[in-house]
């Protein structure tokens, strides 16, 4: 039997959701591994919603997260209260502000950012059970309230996000587009992505990258 990874969307699209290119190499580099994987999302509203075209809120446009995640999950997807550590070898969370709006309050809160219980619950089965943690983007921001301070991630060099991950006990390490940085005691893996990509091929060094260090580390 295949390894398995949960794969945890927030949306459907980089201003309100999941950011597409991030999801997509992260599904195409698992399924080039041999990896089995299964996309889960919280059952609620969204946010808001934006029209990708404009960068502009849909004023009065009412979304849900789990039905705009199925979008990319090709339908085959989960809600995220059914996702159980026991049932996958590893976790990984694209980035997009979906991350930053529906999974937390990161956009409006900032360092008193609150996450989803849903996702907390999920998420500390595989921290407790030292099962690897993949996430990129934006999604790293999350890790000082999910788990224990001190943990090494990155989001590349945003001053800004980089000293609310401090704040929140959080340690960042600068790390380019193409890279990754590993923190081993915890097996928490995360890359820049979109935070630095100018080029779909350079989000995609990086998430390969990921996963690639992620399916290593499952053999650990």
């Amino acid at each position: 039997m295949s390894k398995q990874v949960a794969v945890i969307l927030s949306g459907c699209g980089v201003q309100d959701g999941a950011e597409i290119y991030e999801t997509t190499l992260t599904l195409l580099r698992l399924d080039q591994l041999g990896l089995g994987y299964r996309c889960f999302a919280p059952d609620i509203e969204q946010h808001h919603v934006v029209d990708h075209r404009l960068g502009e809120v849909v004023e009065g446009e009412r979304r849900n997260v789990l039905t705009e995640s199925a979008r990319l999950a090709r339908g085959e997807i989960s809600s995220l209260d059914e996702l159980e550590a026991d049932d996958f070898d590893a976790v990984i969370l694209p980035g997009g502000f979906g991350v930053a709006k529906n999974l937390s309050d990161f956009a409006v809160a900032g360092d008193g950012m609150q996450v989803l219980d849903a996702l907390t619950e999920a998420l500390s089965g595989f921290h407790e059970a030292r099962k690897p943690i993949g996430l990129m983007c934006i999604s790293p921001v999350l890790v000082p309230r999910l788990f224990a301070p001190g943990i090494a991630v990155t989001v590349g060099h945003d001053p800004g996000v980089t000293g609310l991950i401090s704040a929140m006990g959080g340690l960042h390490r600068s790390c380019g587009v193409e890279d990754i940085v590993v923190d081993f005691e915890n097996r928490v893996v995360t890359t820049p992505a979109y935070m630095l990509a100018t080029r779909i091929s350079e989000a995609a060094t990086g998430i390969f990258k990921l996963v690639d260090r992620i399916d290593e580390m499952m053999d650990l």
